[in-house]
């Protein structure tokens, strides 16, 4: 789940009110490319009588192509020097990367945003979905969804890739640090990169995801279990109004022994 420390739209505390109201007894915040507010997210798990998991989303590359690395601290290895300065890159490679966005789009699509634009609406880590706000901004013509087919999604013409970490350089800054490792929604990987993706040192595998069919988590659970991995769940909720690609907290759920494996492995059982 993400808030607006990166591309979603609910800040920690609404997130941690949301996820209380549909019953969920234990959250993972995983903001893109940072981790915020950690030991005020504890207190307000603690408040609400909930467990909270430190996390991330890495955005690595692997052939040219997106993969994101889900990480699961199992200390305050988040605030690892070496860790705060992945933060400081990634905060200034993605700025880099909407003003090349903002570029692309006034070449190939005639639309004009400003960098001003996309900052305000951003919460500190800049993300696709802020630049797309910042275009309906100024032309509410076009939906969020249509934008990312469009305009800015992975096979556009305004594309820029996120950045230059590779997936398993993202897996290695993770695994220095105590973290579990985790594929995050290994469903939307191009084709003809999954097979080799999933052959890399994850821990486990995001097998239960809004996006799979019956199917896909069937392939994933046996995935994980002939291959040794724990595997989690995930809405990947970004609350963001007209945006069919995520989903509302508690969607999709890990319970029972799926849910003790996992926290044995983070060491909160």
């Amino acid at each position: 789940m993400h808030t607006t420390h990166s591309d979603g739209r609910l800040s920690c505390k609404a997130l941690f009110d949301r996820a209380k109201d549909k019953g969920l007894s234990t959250i993972a915040i995983t903001d893109h490319d940072v981790t915020a507010e950690v030991e005020n997210n504890m207190a307000l798990a603690k408040a609400r009588g909930m467990h909270y998991i430190p996390g991330i989303e890495l955005s690595t590359l692997y052939q040219g192509k997106s993969v994101h690395v889900l990480g699961y601290f199992r200390n305050d290895a988040y605030n690892h020097p070496e860790m705060k300065d992945y933060y400081r890159m990634i905060k200034e490679g993605r700025e880099n990367r909407a003003k090349t966005f903002i570029q692309k789009l006034k070449t190939h699509f005639d639309i004009h945003i400003t960098f001003e634009q996309i900052v305000r609406l951003s919460g500190g880590i800049i993300a696709r979905p802020h630049i797309a706000s910042a275009i309906i901004e100024n032309y509410p013509q076009y939906t969020h969804d249509y934008i990312f087919e469009q305009f800015i999604g992975d096979d556009a013409k305004a594309y820029v890739p996120s950045t230059e970490l590779s997936t398993q350089e993202g897996i290695a800054l993770l695994k220095r640090h105590n973290a579990l490792v985790v594929l995050a929604h290994p469903v939307l990987l191009k084709p003809h990169i999954h097979d080799a993706v999933l052959a890399l040192d994850f821990d486990g595998i995001e097998a239960i995801y809004c996006k799979n069919s019956d199917r896909d988590t069937a392939y994933y659970k046996e995935f994980a279990k002939d291959n040794g991995l724990f595997i989690t769940a995930g809405s990947d909720y970004h609350g963001i109004e007209n945006d069919s690609s995520h989903c509302d907290v508690g969607t999709n759920t890990l319970e029972n022994n799926d849910l003790e494996v996992f926290l044995s492995k983070l060491n909160m059982t």
